[in-house]
């Protein structure tokens, strides 16, 4: 029997977030990226037979209000390290995608003790070395859904999330997600000169860094720059696969969460 998640209003951290959340047992905190929230996917389901997930909804991001003096991921950081607090969270296992990941590193950089482990998935952040990362701006929200998989047409989730013409609603998010990412990571973009720096006090929470080598979005130069980065750190890179492994190759992809996740 599948899994179901619910969505929750919390009022934490003087305001009002948005989580939607699933399954039982300690909390495994999973930051989205820089479109937002792409909903219940089977690894989620997965992992909620032995883990409460938890996503919330960025501040901003077309569902959660946003928060004004939050203006900076360095800012948004110390938000969900308050909310975190507040909400008994502390000790989460995190998982962040793209620019989630870029914020899952702020975080542990300002604090590595809030989390058990932590796991990076094509995180922005980190200016790559080689390639540049792909301008959410240039291209329509289309295209660069299509640029974040490697071959849409025979990756199964992707036509369930973005096949069919786009709703009202699902445009608005979008372009509020667009619009908040610009205002916290417009320049430089999407990434934070200082980070690597910072990452230096990582030095206890076991690191997993995910990427796959088609990534057309944040480029796999970037995570090696996160291994290098943080001691210790583990990078798993996947063939024939872009910026979504976990919809892309959805069994690897798990595989290697459940391997770190109960190392």
């Amino acid at each position: 029997m599948s899994i179901e998640s619910e969505q929750k209003t919390l009022q934490t951290a003087g305001t009002e977030l948005v989580v939607n959340q699933g399954g039982s047992g300690k909390p495994l905190l999973v930051l989205h990226d820089e479109l937002g929230d792409s909903g219940w996917l089977k690894w989620k389901q997965a992992l909620a037979g032995s883990r409460t997930v938890i996503t919330p909804q960025h501040p901003g991001f077309g569902v959660s209000p946003r928060i004004a003096w939050a203006l900076t991921i360095g800012d948004l950081a110390n938000f969900y390290a308050q909310v975190m607090v507040d909400q008994g969270w502390v000790g989460a296992d995190v998982i962040g995608f793209g620019l989630g990941g870029w914020l899952a590193a702020e975080m542990a950089a300002q604090n590595p003790a809030q989390f058990t482990t932590m796991t990076l998935v094509g995180a922005a952040g980190i200016k790559p070395p080689s390639g540049e990362i792909a301008d959410i701006y240039y291209h329509t929200t289309d295209q660069y859904i299509e640029l974040s998989v490697k071959d849409p047409e025979n990756t199964a989730e992707f036509g369930d999330l973005y096949g069919g013409a786009m709703t009202p609603e699902q445009f608005e998010r979008f372009q509020d997600a667009t619009a908040e990412t610009a205002r916290f990571a417009w320049q430089p973009y999407l990434n934070n000169p200082a980070l690597s720096h910072r990452l230096g006090l990582v030095r206890d929470l076991p690191t997993l860094i995910l990427w796959g080598k088609d990534d057309n979005i944040v480029p796999v130069s970037a995570g090696e720059v996160y291994q290098q980065a943080i001691a210790g750190a583990k990078l798993v890179t996947f063939s024939d696969c872009g910026h979504r492994p976990e919809i892309e190759q959805t069994e690897k992809f798990l595989s290697e969460i459940k391997s770190h996740l109960a190392a």
